[in-house]
């Protein structure tokens, strides 16, 4: 049964949120080619499998007993997120991007409205779970939106849009009045309106 306290409405916008965001990336990432998950384009710059890897990494610990131990577990070793062994493939980055996100999506599914005023610990520091639910809501597109600025890049003129293109805005307007139950969150909608243009072309 749908909670529409504005505690269960939060918990379903969290989900909502994190779903859409795991979705934009991997439109981004539908678009390179596995060489190019693992290029740098300079020296300080990360690849998007280092992305990827400090992500899941980061999901794995603060999501694993998110309640009942500090999110910042003894065993992760952070430093090591930002290092790519020569012989790792893009599967082993996938599928450590699958294990976090479901870590993610287990642990958030699982949580009540009366747990979001309990308080967990980052690094010993208290926070409510509210508090650190939003500080994970933006960390990862952060992490996202280097990944599509990345993809984007490599992929220069042929790249697919996944917001409203440049010049688009009235049309995209438009196809919003003509389709009001297309999709829920804005990602789908900017999706499923390229998707239809593409298709016109």
């Amino acid at each position: 049964m749908l909670d529409e306290s504005p505690a269960g409405h939060y918990l379903g916008d969290v989900l909502a949120s994190f779903r859409a965001y795991k979705k934009l990336a991997e439109k981004a990432l539908e678009q390179i080619t596995d060489e190019e998950l693992f290029v740098t384009i300079d020296e300080e710059s990360n690849s998007i499998a280092v992305i990827i890897k400090h992500m899941a990494g980061n999901m794995l610990s603060r999501w694993t007993d998110f309640l009942t131990t500090d999110g910042e577990k003894p065993e992760r070793d952070r430093d090591m997120e930002f290092v790519i062994e020569p012989q790792t493939s893009k599967f082993e980055v996938m599928n450590y991007w699958e294990r976090g996100w479901q870590r993610t999506f287990e642990t958030l599914e699982a949580l009540r409205p009366e747990d979001l005023l309990r308080t967990v610990l980052i690094r010993g520091e208290t926070h409510t779970v509210v508090q650190s639910i939003n500080r994970q809501l933006a960390h990862y597109p952060y992490h996202i939106g280097q990944i599509v600025f990345l993809a984007k890049h490599f992929r220069s003129a042929d790249w697919k849009s996944l917001s409203i293109p440049k010049n688009k805005s009235a049309k995209f307007n438009k196809y919003l009045e003509q389709n009001p139950d297309k999709a829920e969150h804005r990602f789908d909608v900017a999706a499923g309106f390229n998707d239809d243009a593409r298709k016109d072309d």
